[in-house]
């Protein structure tokens, strides 16, 4: 049985409204989050979840808000031995383009996409302004693209899970530890959405819902069967694994 390590490697961030991770909640708070590529190191294959951002700033003030060390895409790799083609395989969460900038430059990777995000990126609806067809043409092109269209397993001791609640082609990615099975969600949300404060819990609300989501009474669902599945949830944007190399 495969077992992986997982290591978190920040390659961008946002700067915005604590709103945008937190249905409902915090609207009006100022909040930065880290944009990770996560490598996972096991196996006979290099895989990367997510690419991140292709010119990401990289501040003193950003680096301190999120309480880690912002990398480009080659000095994120770097960090662990690797070339941007060194890589075998890329599992895409989502399409919106701080996920995937950064494609193009896995020149010889193969990579596991939803078709509803592939259908979507094609023709975004006029209110999700994140898709930008232009980061995955290379590898369209390239004929690297491996379409997904169910719950199946990509690698031994790596499969991906449809849950569409941020995006409707999103995709939580489940690996199996040492620690136990991990789930990266495939949906921007931070620790919070899973763990609310006790003025939302006692609303009778078990998790938080992402702050902008397909189908609001959907993605609450969701985020229960992912929670559920895992002995480990690593929120898509949670600033604590900026700080931590490993996971699993």
């Amino acid at each position: 049985m495969s077992r992986y390590k997982i290591h978190p490697i920040v390659m961008g961030t946002k700067v915005f409204d604590k709103g945008m991770m937190t249905y409902q909640h915090d609207y009006g708070t100022p909040y930065t989050i880290p944009i990770y590529c996560w490598y996972l190191e096991g196996g006979d294959k290099k895989i990367l979840i997510d690419t991140g951002e292709m010119r990401p700033i990289q501040s003193e003030d950003r680096e301190s808000n999120i309480g880690g060390k912002i990398y480009t895409f080659e000095e994120g790799l770097e960090k662990w031995g690797l070339k941007p083609e060194d890589i075998d395989v890329v599992i895409h969460t989502h399409l919106h383009a701080d996920h995937c900038e950064n494609d193009y430059k896995c020149s010889n990777a193969v990579f596991y996409i939803h078709e509803k995000e592939l259908k979507t990126i094609s023709d975004p609806h006029p209110l999700d302004y994140r898709y930008v067809e232009d980061y995955i043409y290379e590898i369209k092109e390239a004929g690297q693209i491996r379409t997904v269209n169910g719950d199946r397993e990509i690698l031994p001791g790596i499969s991906v899970m449809h849950t569409p609640a941020h995006t409707p082609g999103g995709q939580t990615i489940l690996i199996d530890t040492a620690k136990g099975k991990v789930a990266i969600t495939g949906f921007c949300v931070i620790r919070e959405n899973f763990e609310p404060p006790p003025a939302i819990r006692a609303m009778e609300m078990e998790v938080i819902p992402p702050g902008t989501s397909v189908n609001t009474y959907d993605a609450y669902d969701i985020m229960l069967k992912v929670r559920d599945l895992a002995d480990i949830i690593i929120p898509l944007h949670e600033p604590e694994f900026a700080a931590i190399d490993t996971v699993g």
